[in-house]
């Protein structure tokens, strides 16, 4: 295999706009399957959807991956999930990937996990190619939804491609590129048949043209100067000034098709093997071990020592399958490599090739391949070496977790059983926590969303047969200060023998909401007043206090910390000692701050006939909503709401009935603020009332 000829790709995009679809007839047109199989209705399902639920409900949930080829390029492949209580699954595949295919709806447009997805892209700085797909759609308009890009995501979009024909006139596409027309013949669009332009769309396409090469001048001087002198562009000048406007990340090209209707997939290959990046062309971002703030320069050498990532995990009947992404060097089968994490040392017994959940078994891989290992045991987000202590690559970001739910089996003698599900998918799914409530008992399993935690009690009553009982969803609220408040606590106990003695001086203050940092300590005691032994343990006191807060036991977030001053005792003072009245200053102080709970706010974007926008709004409302924009085109309306989470548990039964079942909606965490005075009471009564029920 030629290193520059493979590319490693995710599709990624807003629930239904295409994307199982779009794989689907990828892995048709490259020969890897041989009968297309759609994502819902009749026949085995997609290929890529391979877990029971996933074709019973017509959507993904966890990321698949696959291997193709194309033109002669290997192309690794994987098709991503797109509701946001799955996000993780999409934040760990664009961590390792060199490329991804952003899928936007022809009619949708930018919706709201189109914006999630592009922030992961650029938080990655993974290059991409936009697919308009569903052009066969009544209402499909690719240049409104190229504004929308312009607008919402900020890129700069380029229509490489103009339609011949709209909605379910929809025939073909334009190679503005090439100045050929492309149409799709066969029983499954596998000829792709090139023509001339038809004359009645030549005026459009000459305009087009020129519109793509103006905005592709702004990336190369010599463009703008054969366009200043009305020379002459050559194809191949496009091609190389494009690629790296593309993996520069500064120019989104746009492309055409619907993929359920089979049209405009074969040249949306031939631009991904064309543009995208191959490994090499790709930085590696790695730190040493010894120092994290040193970079460790990584290559995609076969030859080199082998680095390489764990960047998921699935618990099957045959054991522990780790995905990994190799980035140096190569790995071979039966030889033992050591966990940058842990230092322990992991034999790969078997290495495999993965197609969904099908598996071919090699004898080794490379840098830029992605296989799975099986057998080994890691975390998420491992960086596996050839040497110990080597270094460490780039972590992967993990949301916080905003809804929890009690599960207890309805059988005693299931408890074991129980057990072994969660600690599996806790290990699969770093966003899925779980815990145990220390009044009650109950075990509390936290994720992303009701369906995310729905889909995990099906999985336990499928996969283990527990029978589960879940209790009402809770909300993970948080607690923070208000006010800035100052403090002088002195913490003296003498019960005989050795005493306690500690002593601090300093003032709480509350850090703004957007605030990254959750808590923040500051010491800036001058001569010695405390001795700087104890300054950690004064910094751990007020850390373990985060945990509960004490209005209503949740945890404590945008808090500063500072301490100016205090004193100690030559023979009484101890780290102890120093940890209990910082630990007791906190909870006397933050009383005082006047503090606030916080419960987080989602983003919700309702679709749904125009007729029904008004019973939507109003029940918006009606939950404490607070509506952002909305949109009605071609009969369809679009509205963006910020909701508290608390008020949108059952909300997917009431759209449906306030619309006649035709209404579809999606939702992420937007922030935390403040809840108002009078729901604050009732939330602090209810966990008082909880915690009696507990004791």
């Amino acid at each position: 295999m030629t290193l520059a000829k493979l590319r490693n790709i995710g599709i990624s995009a807003h629930i239904d706009s295409g994307k199982t679809t779009l794989s689907e007839r990828i892995l048709y047109y490259t020969g890897r399957i041989h009968k297309i199989e759609e994502v819902r209705g009749g026949g085995s399902g997609a290929t890529m959807d391979h877990m029971e639920l996933e074709k019973e409900r017509g959507i993904t949930i966890t990321s698949a991956a696959t291997s193709v080829e194309w033109d002669g390029h290997p192309i690794n492949l994987i098709d991503t999930p797109g509701h946001v209580d799955f996000t993780v699954e999409v934040e760990r595949s664009l961590r390792v990937l060199d490329g991804a295919v952003l899928v936007l709806c022809a009619v949708g447009g930018v919706q709201t996990q189109s914006m999630t997805v592009d922030r992961q892209m650029k938080r990655y700085r993974v290059p991409r190619l936009a697919f308009i797909n569903k052009m066969d759609r009544t209402g499909a308009d690719p240049n409104s939804v190229c504004e929308q890009m312009r607008e919402k995501l900020g890129c700069d979009t380029i229509l490489m491609q103009l339609p011949m024909g709209a909605g379910e006139h929809f025939k073909g596409i334009i190679d503005l590129v090439r100045m050929k027309s492309l149409e799709f013949d066969g029983d499954e669009g596998e000829i792709v048949r090139e023509e001339e332009i038809p004359a009645e769309y030549h005026a459009d396409a000459v305009i087009s043209r020129a519109q793509m090469l103006e905005q592709l001048a702004m990336y190369s001087d010599e463009l703008m100067e054969l366009l200043l002198s009305e020379e002459e562009v050559s194809e191949d000048l496009i091609h190389s000034v494009l690629k790296a406007a593309v993996q520069g990340q500064s120019a989104t090209p746009v492309y055409l098709g619907t993929a359920f209707r089979n049209k405009g997939i074969q040249p949306l290959l031939d631009v991904v093997v064309r543009y995208l990046p191959s490994p090499l062309d790709r930085e590696i971002k790695a730190s040493s071990i010894a120092d994290p703030e040193e970079a460790v320069e990584l290559k995609p050498d076969a030859n080199a020592p082998f680095v390489g990532m764990a960047f998921k995990i699935v618990d099957d009947p045959y054991g522990q399958l780790t995905f990994m992404r190799v980035y140096q060097g190569k790995i071979e089968k039966g030889q033992l490599y050591y966990n940058q994490r842990t230092g322990r040392k992991d034999r790969f017994s078997r290495i495999v090739r993965m197609h969904a959940d099908k598996r071919e078994e090699i004898d080794s891989a490379s840098a830029g391949d992605i296989v799975a290992i099986m057998g080994i045991d890691c975390a998420s987000g491992d960086t596996y070496a050839a040497e110990q202590k080597h270094c460490t690559l780039e972590s992967i970001f993990v949301p916080e977790p905003v809804i929890k739910v009690s599960v207890n089996p309805l059988l005693r003698g299931d408890g074991d059983k129980l057990a072994k599900a969660l600690q599996r998918f806790r290990r699969e799914d770093p966003t899925f926590r779980v815990s145990t409530d220390e009044e009650t008992q109950e075990v509390l399993m936290a994720g992303m969303g009701e369906l995310h935690l729905d889909i995990y009690v099906e999985r336990i009553r499928r996969e283990y047969g527990v029978a589960v009982e879940v209790g009402p969803p809770k909300v993970s609220y948080r607690e923070a200060p208000t006010k800035a408040v100052e403090f002088n606590y002195k913490h003296k106990k003498q019960t005989g023998g050795s005493g306690q003695y500690a002593h601090i001086v300093g003032r709480m203050e509350p850090l703004a909401e957007d605030a990254e940092e959750k808590f923040v300590f500051e010491e800036n005691i001058v001569g010695g007043r405390i001795p700087k032994q104890y300054i950690p343990s004064i910094e751990k006191g007020f850390r373990e206090s985060l945990v509960k807060g004490p209005v209503a036991q949740y945890p404590v977030v945008h808090v500063k910390m500072i301490v100016e001053d205090g004193s100690y005792h030559e023979v009484d003072s101890s780290d102890r000692a120093f940890q209990i009245a910082s630990r007791y200053c906190f909870r006397e102080t933050f009383r005082n701050a006047k503090p606030a709970l916080l419960e987080p706010i989602m983003t919700v974007e309702v679709e749904c006939p125009d007729q029904f926008q008004g019973a939507i709004v109003g029940d918006i409302t009606s939950r404490r909503g607070m509506i952002t924009s909305t949109d009605i085109r071609e009969g369809t309306s679009r509205v963006l709401a910020e909701v508290p989470l608390a008020e949108t548990f059952g909300y997917a039964t009431d759209l449906r009935s306030m619309t006649q079942g035709r209404g579809i909606f999606s939702m992420e965490l937007g922030c935390y603020r403040k809840v108002p005075m009078s729901i604050q009471e009732e939330i602090v009564t209810e966990r008082k009332q909880e915690q009696l029920v507990g004791a």
